[in-house]
């Protein structure tokens, strides 16, 4: 079972991959299993040396008093949480999370050090994905 943020690599240039662990509830991994969560407008944020998953939807339906996009926090190595938070500030960049599965019964999430495209660079992206398209049907036919 795998979820995948098909807007991180659209509005992103990933840089470098890590691997967290995710703290979740028990309800909320088991709506992550049968029903899945949406990785779209979420991001990863170092607060107080600890990492943090912002704005992840989980929707669980039937508890009216949840938050579906609270935070939840990432397993990370102390070293590692320091690395990144000096790669973040010296170079500009953003942690965006790529995609979340199970390994096993845990959840693992894969996160991007990231810099933000700029718009010019998002069409460019557009344009080459359609020629690439293109090229693929005329050797088809």
């Amino acid at each position: 079972m795998q979820i995948i943020n098909k807007k991180a690599n659209f509005n992103y240039s990933l840089l470098e991959k890590i691997e967290a662990g995710i703290v979740l509830s028990g309800s909320e991994a088991k709506t992550i299993r049968l029903h899945g969560g949406d990785l779209s407008n979420s991001y990863a944020k170092i607060i107080n040396n600890e990492a943090y998953l912002i704005n992840f939807n989980i929707p669980i339906a039937g508890k009216k008093d949840y938050d579906s996009t609270r935070s939840r926090k990432l397993l990370l190595h102390r070293n590692e949480i320091i690395s990144l938070t000096t790669k973040m500030k010296s170079q500009g960049l953003i942690l965006v999370p790529v995609k979340l599965y199970n390994h096993k019964r845990l959840y693992k999430i894969e996160l991007a050090l990231a810099k933000s495209k700029r718009k010019f660079e998002k069409k460019e992206s557009i344009k080459k994905r359609d020629i690439e398209r293109e090229i693929k049907e005329s050797l088809k036919s």
